[in-house]
């Protein structure tokens, strides 16, 4: 795999970058990684997906994977894992990390020609992940709460979903990020008609959604967080010290 390296301003070397040539037109959904807020959709989505490809594997966390299971029934043995038993690292208090680990990264982020990546997977167990689901929390949703205090937009402000939708979509030579429950219909319309794969052309489609929609998400916190002032966010806690 060629690597290109990235020189600053003074002409130091300041890091390594894969320069990918080889890519997969249409890539076989065979792992899909799905972590939503809006779970609208998913109970004819997911059982779709494994009618398309019946060793499709799911990954998931928290309420989706609750909610997944009870969609599939008796079937979810085969087909569901959570995503701490698939890396080994528990849910911390709350929730609040759930999938920021090396192996889901990797997952997302590895190229199918770049011999370094599959010595990666190979060293940690890990397998491509072809497809991310993923939506975020309800942010927006939240500050428009009558009465709603820092604190409660703050524990709204999503982390892991951002992160992997964004790994997803930057990684679009190979792994489709999807946001919009709206494009479930469309993407199995594709597999259907494709054996299970999906297309660069769709893949590049959604990953441009993928950061809009990380985009709006952001720019509705960072306009959020600039109508405050010190005295608010004060305000909202009564033990300071």
């Amino acid at each position: 795999m060629p690597r290109r390296s990235a020189a600053d301003a003074g002409g130091q070397q300041t890091m390594s970058i894969n320069t990918v040539s080889t890519i997969d037109d249409l890539v076989a959904v065979n792992c899909v990684l799905v972590s939503v807020s809006d779970k609208s959709g998913l109970d004819r989505f997911i059982p779709k997906l494994i009618d398309i490809n019946p060793k499709v594997k799911i990954l998931s966390t928290g309420g989706t994977f609750a909610h997944i299971a009870k969609i599939l029934g008796n079937r979810a043995a085969d087909h569901l894992t959570a995503v701490s038993d698939y890396t080994g690292q528990p849910e911390t208090q709350g929730g609040l990390v759930k999938t920021l680990d090396f192996k889901i990264y990797l997952g997302l982020l590895t190229e199918t020609y770049n011999p370094a990546h599959q010595a990666d997977l190979k060293r940690t167990s890990a397998v491509p992940i072809d497809m991310a689901v993923v939506n975020l929390y309800p942010f927006a949703d939240t500050i428009a709460k009558p009465g709603v205090t820092p604190e409660a937009a703050r524990g709204n402000i999503d982390i892991g979903g951002p992160c992997m939708v964004r790994a997803a979509a930057k990684n679009h030579i190979r792994t489709a990020s999807v946001v919009d429950p709206a494009d479930y219909a469309s993407i199995i319309d594709e597999l259907t008609a494709r054996g299970g794969r999906i297309s660069l052309e769709t893949r590049f489609r959604l990953a441009a959604k993928a950061f809009r929609h990380t985009a709006t998400y952001d720019r509705a916190i960072a306009d959020y967080l600039e109508g405050l002032n010190a005295a608010d966010v004060r305000a909202a806690y009564p033990d300071i010290r």
